[in-house]
């Protein structure tokens, strides 16, 4: 009899799907425009055309932007695309929500890369822990994405995997 432990995990079929590797990088930053609003209820064009002139948009440069308005107030659409517009040259990313919606943005485009038929028949573990935050939405994605092709689908760790979905 041997005395070699063995390591079941890394000898199985098991291939692990790591949310991780798909989290860009960069820094975010988000532009509530509620303080240019005028009690912060109503929009004034013309100052706020102004401030579309006038403002140091470069500090933008190379980031990932969620434009919102964190006050109740009813924005026109044609503001946020104003701001998207001076937003364009120097941001790296932009949406219109908040810091979930622009992670969210960020993974699906990173998924929208992924050969998804290299997992055919594949019996796949999504890993659970990260050091990133993934938003459950991103999980939801990654689940449709690979339920039409892999043989079984799981989510945590390859020792500790919660069944989600297996191929009858």
């Amino acid at each position: 009899m041997s005395d070699q432990i063995l390591n079941r995990v890394a000898a199985s079929s098991l291939v692990t799907f790591d949310l991780e590797d798909h989290y860009q990088e960069g820094i975010r930053e988000v532009l509530d425009i509620k303080p240019l609003l005028e009690q912060e209820l109503i929009l004034r064009e013309k100052p706020f055309r102004e401030f579309i002139k006038t403002h140091d948009w470069s500090f933008y440069t190379g980031k990932h932007v969620a434009i919102h308005c964190s006050s109740d107030a009813i924005v026109p659409v044609w503001a946020f695309m104003l701001v998207a517009t001076a937003l364009e040259p120097f941001a790296r990313t932009i949406v219109y929500g908040d810091l979930e919606k622009l992670e969210e943005k960020l993974f699906f485009n990173s998924l929208a890369k992924v050969d998804w038929s290299a997992f055919a028949g594949s019996k796949v573990v999504v890993k659970g822990c990260s050091r990133v935050r993934v938003p459950e939405s991103v999980f939801v994605e990654v689940t449709t994405r690979l339920k039409p092709v892999v043989s079984s689908l799981m989510f945590g760790e390859a020792c500790s995997a919660v069944p989600v979905f297996k191929k009858k």
